[in-house]
Parts: structure tokens; sequence; C-alpha cells
């Protein structure tokens, strides 16, 4: 029987292990969806008031 330590210590080099990432982040973007509330993004970058996600209107 050999001891392999040495060669399973380190399994993978650093541009292996972002290969690995970039794949798994491509095939969870596969199943991303545009945010429900994009028709509100213009409001948000005004600077309307949101309470609880609902566009906070003034009661005055």
């Amino acid at each position: 029987m050999r001891l392999r330590h040495r060669r399973t210590k380190g399994s993978g080099s650093r541009n292996a292990c972002l290969g690995k990432v970039f794949k798994l982040s491509e095939a969870a973007a596969k199943s991303w969806s545009k945010p429900g509330g994009s028709k509100l993004i213009q409001d948000v970058i005004r600077g309307t008031p949101f309470k609880d996600g609902i566009k906070a209107e003034d009661a005055a």
C-alpha cells in the first residue's frame, strides 16, 4: 500500500477552483429571473420613500 498524502493534500490549483466557481455561477444564473419590482427602479433612483416595499404617499 502506498501513502499518497502529498498528492491528495492540495487537490487543485487556484485557477481550477476559480474555473469551478465560474461554472457553478453560470449554472445558477440560468435560473435567475428579473426582479419583480423592476418597474419601480426609477422611483428608487429618484429617492421616492418606500415602506415595506410599497410606495409611501404623502398623507398631508
